[in-house]
């Protein structure tokens, strides 16, 4: 059983409570006129699927109705964390710096 905790009712209630609302941070195209049918065809489906931690968008249907950002291992359901959309953005963004760093090197 999933176990998902609101930001905004501050309580920790079962799955059956929430929506699944689709991957979070999915960068919107700048002119989305100008692409191709293949390329707006990407955007709409496609979609990282990989295992590991991952950002989701979730409803509270059945509480508040409110959406909000939840980290979790879909290979272990571990929630790492659930955030409203401004927090989880400077959490993400403080994440993707991370991992854009170069690793240090040792010093021989």
């Amino acid at each position: 059983m999933l176990y998902l905790h609101c930001p905004f009712c501050g309580e920790k209630r079962d799955e059956q409570e929430f929506h699944y609302a689709g991957e979070a941070f999915i960068v919107r195209p700048e002119n989305p006129e100008e692409l191709s049918d293949e390329e707006w065809g990407d955007y709409v489906f496609m979609r990282s699927n990989h295992k590991g931690w991952i950002w989701e968008q979730w409803e509270h249907t059945s509480g508040c109705r409110k959406l909000f950002v939840v980290k979790r291992n879909n290979v272990t359901n571990e929630v790492a964390g659930s955030y409203t959309f401004a927090e989880a953005r400077k959490v993400f963004a403080e994440q993707q710096a991370k991992e854009k760093q170069p690793a240090a090197e040792e010093s021989v």
